[in-house]
């Protein structure tokens, strides 16, 4: 097996993906745009999306880092919109939508039309998360948002079961698809909970932090095939380990703690740019079975589907807001007042993404001895949607935010938050530190006692510094004068040692625990400065 192609892939993906940093557009856009390009080029290897391979092997490390970076907290308070989103617009849009098309696309006829709707319906978590970190949405759209494309895909993947069931003569009813529905996400949950104790206790047991990781690397994917095993939902395990492991990530080493989160970082990065590449490589695999469809009558509907797929949205979003306000007392007691901006946001939001593809790949080709009916036009109207939603809503997002003026974070309001909240912690360690010293059997000569309290008064004083007045001459507050010294000093200091090791003064090991000491104690400052 040559593997110079999935190399090229990966390396060409992360490459435009870092480019994309340097640029207002958004790295999934840029990204399909380059794989769509590049599926021009002759001899471009095939990279057909194998459903076998997608869900089972990217979707849950993209889940559990997701899942990793949301909030259990926020998940919990805002867990009516993000249900009415993940589950009830995802039915909704399934069954809307694929009646809709069965109307406006004679081609298709409803069985076909309610499975392209499944395949549709739901917003992709890659998706939802990359393009809310570039633009800084509010942070409670954000939670809903990253809320939704956790949970949807498990509606998604069994709304489509139940339309395939019934598109191929299998026969399914409304009962059958409510008790799937109910097995799937039921043990999905179960499946999770089941697992987040053992785990938990084996990454809080373990010490050797490359074991950690190890066992980090291993858990999202542990989650998804025994969920998958007992016919749960995958997608729901990932996400209900991911995020009881995220909460008390706090118990971990903190050495396992900074690798995982490189660790994780890295991992996303590589898997996001890869997965939205491949989306427009699949362009040629799409058009291929196509000769039967006139040109304008392709583009007629894509467009049709496009505009359902959106305007099917809003039609849920707006109700599902203002409805259960206006119906009941505790929830507008409970919830923030709502106008109709963050509705229009969370209604534009809707970018559909890998796992749409990989779903509508798994159509059978042949069902009942019979061709698929319309299965061709389906993943050809699944890709434009996905281009369609990235390209016009993603490129769209970023000015609609502007224009509707959002409030933005309150950037002092926060750091005000941080000292306050560090400056609590270190009156507790003080109060610690003064309780270690009167034992005398922690004795320490007093340069280095005074050195622990100045660390103590270093972490207090470093917030309540950025928020006082600016260096005239530098523009820096005295805070980052510091941390600028600082790191020019552990320079000199690592410049030191690389110089003793080249003379043969030191060897590479002792150079090595040299320059971790000052490369953890570099981390420490930017981690403060963050």
């Amino acid at each position: 097996m040559d593997a110079t192609p999935l190399l090229a892939l990966v390396a060409v993906s992360a490459a435009v993906a870092g480019l994309a940093r340097r640029t207002p557009v958004p790295a999934p856009l840029l990204l399909v745009a380059v794989g769509i390009a590049a599926s021009f080029v002759p001899g471009m290897p095939d990279f057909t999306l194998d459903p076998h391979i997608v869900l089972p092997l990217l979707l849950p490390p993209l889940l559990h880092t997701a899942a990793l970076e949301s909030s259990y907290l926020d998940l919990r308070a805002n867990l009516r919109p993000v249900a009415l989103l993940s589950v009830g617009y995802v039915l909704f849009a399934t069954v809307t939508v694929g009646w809709l098309v069965s109307l406006l696309v004679p081609a298709l006829p409803l069985a076909s039309a309610l499975v392209l709707g499944a395949v549709i319906a739901p917003p992709d978590a890659v998706a939802a998360t990359a393009i809310a970190r570039k633009l800084g949405l509010p942070p409670r759209i954000t939670a809903i948002l990253q809320g939704e494309s956790l949970v949807n895909d498990a509606t998604a993947i069994t709304a489509y079961k139940v339309a395939l069931g019934a598109a191929v003569g299998v026969g399914a009813s409304w009962g059958t698809g409510v008790r799937e529905f109910l097995v799937a996400a039921v043990g999905g949950v179960g499946v999770g909970l089941l697992l987040t104790l053992p785990l938990h206790w084996l990454r809080t047991r373990l010490r050797e932090p490359i074991l950690q990781n190890t066992l980090s690397l291993l858990i999202p994917f542990v989650a998804y095939a025994t969920a998958e095993h007992v016919h749960a939902s995958g997608v729901l395990a990932v996400v209900v380990v991911a995020l009881f492991l995220g909460h008390r990530s706090w118990k971990v080493d903190f050495a396992t703690r900074l690798q995982e989160e490189a660790v994780w970082k890295m991992v996303s990065f590589v898997l996001e740019s890869v997965v939205f590449t491949l989306i427009g490589l699949q362009l040629p695999v799409v058009l291929r079975g196509l000769g039967q469809y006139g040109g304008g009558e392709l583009l007629r509907y894509a467009v049709v589907v496009f505009v359902l797929v959106v305007a099917v949205r809003f039609v849920w979003v707006f109700p599902a807001t203002s409805v259960p306000r206006r119906l009941s007392r505790r929830i507008r007691a409970r919830e923030p007042d709502v106008d109709w901006k963050g509705p229009v946001i969370v209604g534009w939001a809707g970018m559909r993404g890998v796992v749409s593809l990989a779903i509508a790949f798994s159509i059978p080709v042949v069902a009942d001895g019979k061709p698929f009916p319309g299965r061709d036009l389906i993943l050809f109207l699944t890709f434009t949607t996905v281009i369609g939603t990235l390209g016009v809503q993603g490129v769209t997002l970023a000015p609609l935010i502007r224009a509707l003026k959002l409030p933005k974070r309150d950037a002092h309001r926060a750091t005000l938050q941080e000292a306050q909240a560090q400056s609590e912690a270190s009156t507790a360690a003080e109060a610690r530190l003064a309780e270690l010293l009167a034992d005398e059997r922690n004795a320490l000569p007093g340069p280095l006692a005074d050195r622990l309290r100045a660390v103590l008064e270093r972490r207090r004083n470093a917030v309540w510094e950025r928020l006082g007045t600016v260096n005239e001459a530098t523009g820096e507050s005295a805070d980052a004068t510091y941390r600028r010294m600082a790191r020019e000093v552990i320079d000199v200091e690592r410049a030191v040692f690389v110089e003793l090791r080249d003379a043969r003064r030191i060897d590479d090991e002792l150079m090595r625990v040299l320059l971790r000491r000052l490369d953890l104690e570099e981390a420490a400052g930017w981690r403060e400065a963050e």
